[in-house]
C-alpha cells in the first residue's frame, strides 16, 4: 500500500471512530490483564501498534505531538504493550525519542523484531533497535515474518540468557504462514506468537489459537481491523443494539470480539490518534461477548 492510498483510507477509518468524544476521562474501571503463560507476568490486553502510523512523512513538532499525545493516552488507559519493528520506518526511534520525553520508557512493555537474513546482520540489526527504542534491555523480540527465522531463535536464546531480552517470539501477517507458526509454537521454546485475527480473518481459531495454548504461549493479534478495511465499511453504520449492551463503539467491538478468545493475550491496534487510543484501550474493560453475541455479530457483519 502506498502512503497515498493509506492516507485516502484513513479518512475513511476515522469517520468510524467519529462518535469518541474529543475529550475521554481516564477509565473508572482498570483494563484487565493476562498473563505470559511461561511466567505468569501478566499483561494489559489492549496494546499499540506503529505499523504505518509511528512513520509520518515528516519529524516535526506537528507530525510528533499526536504521536505522543497517543502514548501518553495508552499509559492512562492502563496500556503497556507497544510493538514496531525495523520494517516500520522510523517507528522505533520516534516510540523511543517520544516515550523518553514523555516520562514512560520504564512503563512500557517494549516488543520489536529482528527482519533481515544472517546472525551478524540480526545481531547489528537487534543492537539498533535497542538503540532506538532506548531500551538497554527489549522485553520481547520477535522474529519478523519468520524470516531467517532458525538463525535469529539461536540468537535470542542467548540473549535471553544474558538478559539482553526477556522474551523470545516469531511473527507473521499472513494466514498462509499459520501451518509454519504452528510447527514453531509446538516444538520450539519460544513465549510469544503474533499473529492476525479479526471478526473477518477467523482462520487462527482453527488449529493456530489452541496450539497456543496447549504449548503455553502468549498471542499478540494484529490487525483487527482488517488493516482498516473493517473500519472503512462500518463508518457511518450504527452500532446494534445488541451490540452496545457490550461495546461502546465499532472499534471496541471489533476488539472485543478478538479479546474473547481465551488464548488471545493482547490486541495491539494501530493508531497514531489518541481519541482513537482512548477508545480502543475502553475494550479492555467491561464483559465480553459471549459465543452467542459473538457468532451475532459475524452474521450481522455478513462475514
Amino acid at each position: 500500500m502506498d502512503r497515498r492510498t493509506f492516507v485516502a483510507g484513513t479518512a475513511a477509518t476515522l469517520a468510524a471512530h467519529a462518535a469518541v468524544p474529543a475529550v475521554t476521562p481516564p477509565p473508572a474501571v482498570a483494563m484487565a490483564t493476562r498473563p505470559i503463560p511461561r511466567t505468569g507476568e501478566e499483561l494489559p490486553v489492549v496494546g499499540l501498534g506503529t505499523w504505518q502510523t509511528f512513520d509520518p512523512p515528516r519529524r516535526t513538532a506537528e507530525s510528533l505531538a499526536p504521536l505522543e499525545a497517543t502514548l501518553r493516552a495508552l499509559h492512562a488507559a492502563g496500556g503497556r504493550v507497544l510493538d514496531s519493528s525495523p520494517m516500520y520506518g522510523a517507528s522505533e526511534s520516534i516510540a523511543g525519542e517520544l516515550a523518553e520525553r514523555a516520562g514512560l520508557g520504564d512503563a512500557l512493555f517494549w516488543a520489536t523484531k529482528v527482519w533481515t537474513r544472517g546472525e551478524a546482520d540480526g545481531v547489528r540489526q537487534m543492537e539498533q533497535s535497542a538503540r532506538l527504542l532506548r531500551r538497554r534491555r527489549i522485553d520481547l523480540m520477535q522474529v519478523h515474518n519468520l524470516v531467517d527465522w532458525r538463525t535469529h531463535l539461536a540468537t535470542l536464546r542467548r540473549w535471553q540468557a544474558e538478559d539482553r531480552v526477556r522474551y523470545v517470539g516469531v511473527t507473521h501477517y499472513q494466514t498462509s504462514a499459520f501451518a509454519e507458526l504452528e510447527r514453531i509454537v509446538a516444538h520450539e521454546r519460544v513465549d510469544v506468537v503474533q499473529l492476525p485475527y479479526s471478526v473477518a480473518v477467523r482462520d487462527a481459531e482453527q488449529r493456530l489459537l489452541p496450539a497456543a495454548r496447549d504449548a503455553g504461549v502468549a498471542v499478540l493479534v494484529n490487525l483487527p481491523f482488517g488493516g482498516g478495511g473493517l473500519l472503512r465499511r462500518l463508518a457511518g453504520e450504527p452500532l446494534p443494539g445488541a451490540v452496545r449492551e457490550w461495546a461502546g463503539s465499532w472499534p471496541q467491538a471489533l476488539l472485543k470480539f478478538v479479546l474473547a478468545h481465551p488464548a488471545v493475550t493482547c490486541v495491539i491496534p494501530g493508531t497514531s490518534n489518541p481519541r482513537h487510543m482512548t477508545d480502543d484501550a475502553a475494550a479492555g474493560t467491561g464483559r465480553l461477548p459471549d459465543a452467542r453475541e459473538r457468532e451475532a455479530l459475524v452474521r450481522a457483519l455478513d462475514l
